[in-house]
Parts: C-alpha cells; structure tokens; sequence
C-alpha cells in the first residue's frame, strides 16, 4: 500500500495538470530505508510529449547525487497519461528499474466517469504489474 500526505497528492495532480497535454514526471524522494514519501521533486519531460516521457538524462543524473548526498531513495515515480487511463504501459514497464519504488500514474482524460482525473499506484518488478491501495493522509 502507497500511504501518502494530502499534500504530496495535490502536488502530483496539480502537475499533471499544469503540464496537460504533455505527459508530467517526477520523484518524491524519502529517506533511505524508510519508505515514507517525503520531497516531492517535479521534472521536466525532455519529450514534451503528450503520449510519451522521458527524465532529461543530466537532470536525472543531478537529482540521484542529491539523492545519494541527502541519503534519500526514490519512493514515487509518478507520471500523467493525458488520453488513456491510468494504468503503465509497456514502455512504462520498460522503464521501471527501482524494484523498490511506488509507480505512480496520474490520468488527465475522464476515461471512467469517476471525474477529471484518477490516481493509482502500481509496483513493477521483473515486469510484472501489481496495483496497490492508496492511503491519503493529513500527516504521517
């Protein structure tokens, strides 16, 4: 289960939304070890696509020294899908090589009827897909 402040949750949408149409991308960082998603660190999609994204490859060679001189891992790694759901895709899937981290998908497009975007996180592992509860608090 991702259990996440209200605060971080509102940031992630908020730039979903902002970026729509282009897809969105970013990290929240947390310190090492503990899983508790702490820094919310948005990126710039190097694709500027609305179908696709891509982390600038010096941009995300600067945010891991950070990470590694703050001892902070990346718990989140969110991006938006701005016409299908929110569930990864296979160049999604692709991509996700921290076993340990949260992926989290934000949709732009009303696909469900459920309102103007859904939020859902997923582990990938080897792979593999497995969608997780979401807990939203005020605070850890």
């Amino acid at each position: 289960m991702l259990t996440i402040t209200q605060a971080l949750f509102d940031q992630i949408v908020a730039h979903a939304r902002e970026d729509h149409p282009d897809e969105a991308c970013g990290v929240v960082a947390g310190p090492e070890g503990t899983g508790r998603p702490e820094r919310f660190i948005p990126m710039l999609n190097a694709a500027r696509s609305p179908t696709f994204y891509e982390f600038d490859s010096g941009d995300l060679l600067k945010l891991y020294r950070e990470l590694d001189d703050r001892d902070e891992e990346p718990v989140i790694i969110y991006h938006s899908h701005t016409a299908t759901e929110a569930y990864p895709s296979r160049t999604d899937v692709s991509y996700a090589n921290e076993p340990g981290a949260h992926y989290v998908l934000v949709s732009t497009a009303d696909t469900d009827d459920a309102g103007p975007f859904q939020f859902r996180s997923f582990r990938i592992v080897d792979g593999v897909i497995t969608e997780e509860d979401v807990k939203v608090v005020e605070a850890y």
